[in-house]
């Protein structure tokens, strides 16, 4: 055939549009994962150090530091591990939409109530970065990555 566009079946178009699909989900869940384990190494440099930051916050015990400092830091490294093997990915997204969802919270409560922090220990100790409303919205811009990847992603039917 001479004509000037070449025709594209229903099925083509569908299958180019599935191949975009995963190509940005792949994308994404490795910028996630990629951002939890940058953040998850700062941690562990001074697991006790970012214990002391969150101490800052003065929202737990003081015995109960040690064990939160070791359960974030673990959750965010099992989450981006769990992202870069691309397994059950919708559930993955979820739970890392709703981590940074929890952070972005933690972090509008604790400007609210006054808290003039130096080190917000999104990094642990080693790359200080100050609490304050860019931190908020950072975790709010991660959260957003997290929903487009949530969108992207294949829901596990339930049977």
């Amino acid at each position: 055939r001479l004509d000037a566009e070449p025709e594209v079946s229903p099925a083509g178009s569908a299958h180019h549009a599935d191949g975009w699909h995963r190509s940005a989900a792949a994308i994404l869940r490795f910028l996630i994962g990629a951002i939890l384990l940058v953040t998850a190494a700062g941690k562990l440099l001074d697991i006790p150090g970012f214990a002391r930051v969150l101490g800052t916050y003065q929202a737990f015990p003081q015995v109960a530091l040690l064990p939160i400092a070791i359960a974030v830091t673990a959750a965010e490294l099992a989450l981006a591990a769990w992202l870069f093997s691309g397994r059950r990915l919708f559930a993955a997204a979820a739970w890392a939409l709703g981590m940074h969802l929890l952070y972005a919270a933690w972090s509008a409560a604790s400007i609210l109530r006054g808290l003039k922090l130096r080190n917000c220990g999104c990094f642990g100790v080693f790359w200080q970065r100050p609490l304050g409303w860019s931190t908020v919205v950072e975790d709010l811009a991660v959260a957003g990555v997290c929903a487009a990847l949530l969108a992207l992603s294949p829901r596990r039917r339930t049977a």
